[in-house]
């Protein structure tokens, strides 16, 4: 189960730390954020592999930074000068092998936590 905070109102060029937690102890090969605004699909924000590699969207490179916990099932997103294109929610997600194959990874979703980027 992954449980994401962190989201909020803020105003244009404000800042805000995204939270996300995979309860229990599970092996996670990777770890993202997702975002989806009104009529619009879901997008990739941000991702971190197991070895800490990362890959970001490109409306948001040099502004948010992932990050994962010590313990490797926490990850972070930092939102720096946010925008009002940037107002979405913001989806964790958890990539997981699966047991019988490990070269098959099983997404895992949280609830999603509202981002509002507005004067």
């Amino acid at each position: 189960q992954l449980q994401a905070s962190g989201g909020g109102l803020v105003q244009p060029g404000g800042s805000l730390r995204l939270s996300c937690v995979a309860s229990g102890s599970v092996d996670i090969a990777a770890m993202a954020w997702y975002r989806q605004a009104p009529g619009r699909q879901r997008e990739l924000v941000a991702k971190i592999l197991s070895l800490g590699r990362t890959r970001y969207g490109a409306s948001v490179r040099g502004r948010f930074t992932i990050s994962r916990g010590n313990g490797g099932n926490t990850v972070y997103l930092q939102m720096n000068r946010l925008r009002p294109e940037d107002t979405a929610v913001y989806y964790c997600n958890a990539q997981i092998p699966k047991p019988s194959d490990r070269t098959v990874l099983i997404d895992y979703w949280g609830q999603g936590t509202q981002v509002t980027v507005s004067s």
